[in-house]
């Protein structure tokens, strides 16, 4: 994967993340909580895609290139 990509798709999990734990405080997601006892969907989303994009990202930036 290009190293590129790979720190693009880092700093985009980073930021999803951001976004997701603000979600989570939001008003919203309290009246959620205290409904259903769970958080927004948009919450929970925005941390799994933040999470898989910084996983996707770690990887790819720290992985040397493959020999053959």
């Amino acid at each position: 994967m290009n190293r590129g990509i790979s720190i693009a798709l880092l700093v985009i999990g980073i930021v999803l993340i951001i976004l997701g734990v603000s979600a989570l405080e939001s008003f919203s997601s309290d009246v959620s909580r205290f409904f259903t006892g769970s958080p927004t969907n948009k919450a929970v989303w925005l941390l799994i895609g933040g999470v898989v994009a910084t996983i996707v990202g770690l990887s790819g930036a720290f992985s040397g290139p493959r020999e053959n």
